[in-house]
C-alpha cells in the first residue's frame, strides 16, 4: 500500500468519525450521516489498497 493512500484512508476514517460524533452530539443528523459516509469511504479505501497489496505479494 502506498504511504500516501494509506495516510489518506486513515485521515478519512478519523475525520469522518470526529464529524459523525460531534454532529450526533449536537443533534445534526444530516452532518452525522455525512461523517459516517466519510468514515466508510476511508475504510473502503483501506480495504482496496490492502487487496491490491495481496495481489502483488
Amino acid at each position: 500500500m502506498s504511504t500516501g493512500e494509506k495516510a489518506k484512508a486513515k485521515a478519512e476514517q478519523v475525520v469522518g468519525k470526529a464529524v459523525r460524533k460531534a454532529a450526533h452530539a449536537l443533534g445534526n443528523e444530516t452532518t452525522a450521516a455525512k461523517g459516517a459516509a466519510l468514515e466508510t469511504r476511508g475504510k473502503a479505501r483501506d480495504a482496496k489498497e490492502k487487496g491490491k497489496d495481496g495481489l502483488r505479494g
